[in-house]
């Protein structure tokens, strides 16, 4: 099937488009040093630490709770701890974020021992720092509150 837009050559500085439709040079600025952020929990519920990148990225009011308790904090940390690498691969001489970012990891570190300790092993390689194997010891963390004593494989 042969178009009369297959047929035509285009120059060096237009596309595949029919037409020949010119070519684009995007631009995406950086984020601003010392941007406002969110507190890590609101980080979590939003999908972003900082609300300058909060644009489009809007979810029903109903749909923003996330779950509390101790492997919310967590996830809550690491995720601020992925948005603050990400922001830090751009702004390497941010000090006060790196600060930051080295108060978090430690935060992470803290609160992954913490969760270890009281649940067991939330990544297999965990396992290794235990007595024993128990990466398959029930309940696993993602796992819901266990009902009248029920066992977690139910």
């Amino acid at each position: 099937m042969n178009s009369e837009h297959e047929n035509q050559t285009c120059g060096d500085n237009y596309g595949t488009l029919p037409g020949c439709a010119p070519l684009a040079v995007p631009y995406v600025p950086f984020q601003q040093t010392g941007a406002q952020r969110y507190t890590r929990q609101e980080a979590l519920n939003n999908g972003t630490l900082f609300p300058g990148l909060n644009l489009p990225f809007y979810l029903k009011p109903e749909a923003r709770n996330v779950v509390n308790g101790p492997l919310a904090e967590l996830q809550a940390l690491e995720f601020v701890l992925s948005e603050l690498g990400q922001y830090l691969d751009t702004h390497q001489d941010d000090s006060e974020a790196f600060a930051l970012f080295r108060q978090y990891a430690a935060m992470e570190q803290d609160a992954r021992k913490k969760y270890e300790a009281e649940h067991g092993p939330l990544l297999q390689r965990s396992a290794a720092n235990h007595s024993r194997y128990n990466w398959l010891d029930d309940p696993w963390p993602w796992n819901m509150a266990e009902e009248s004593g029920k066992g977690g494989n139910g």
